[in-house]
């Protein structure tokens, strides 16, 4: 049966790296824009809300659209010391607990942001600064949007941690 989740899995992954090619613009677009500031407002004695408010969405969505990419990569953090002493079979079990506990605590952040995210629609909530961004609630869509992602890595990293036997295992424990 997890064969034939394979594709799936291997679609979702590919989707999870376009995303992840995406937060790689989001975030030389971002460098471009703190410097920019930055020089408007020390060189310049200018300033603007709206850049600076941008900075910040756009930094939400680097980590947001990004943090699927990461653990799809094996760049998040981990207790090498360890789990690199483990045994495969030991190393697959952690793995596996681990993607259900984060699958667990990632359907809890969406369905807890999916109401942060309406209520900010229905109020059409901007910027309480003057200059600022409107449309607030965009980028907190970002956060059931990203947890999401999470999810579906995750799902996939599953499917791939079931289905291969335990002496192809690499040594990192990603398969």
């Amino acid at each position: 049966m997890l064969k034939a989740l394979r594709p799936l899995a291997a679609h979702i992954e590919g989707f999870v790296d376009r995303i992840g090619a995406l937060t790689a613009w989001i975030a030389l677009v971002m460098i471009g824009l703190v410097a920019t500031n930055v020089v408007l407002r020390y060189a310049f004695s200018f300033g603007s809300v709206w850049a600076q408010e941008l900075e910040w969405h756009l930094l939400a969505a680097l980590i947001l659209l990004g943090m699927s990419h990461a653990l799809q990569r094996g760049d998040n953090v981990r207790v090498d010391l360890f789990y690199a002493r483990y045994s495969p079979a030991l190393k697959r079990a952690v793995d596996v607990i681990g993607a259900l506990l984060l699958i667990t605590v990632s359907l809890l952040f969406i369905w807890l942001s999916l109401g942060y995210v309406e209520q900010s629609r229905s109020i059409s909530e901007g910027s309480p600064d003057p200059g600022g961004i409107p449309l607030r609630w965009l980028v907190k869509a970002l956060i059931p949007l990203g947890y999401g992602l999470l999810v579906l890595q995750q799902l996939a990293q599953l499917v791939r941690l079931l289905d291969t036997p335990l002496d192809s295992t690499r040594e990192t424990g990603r398969v």
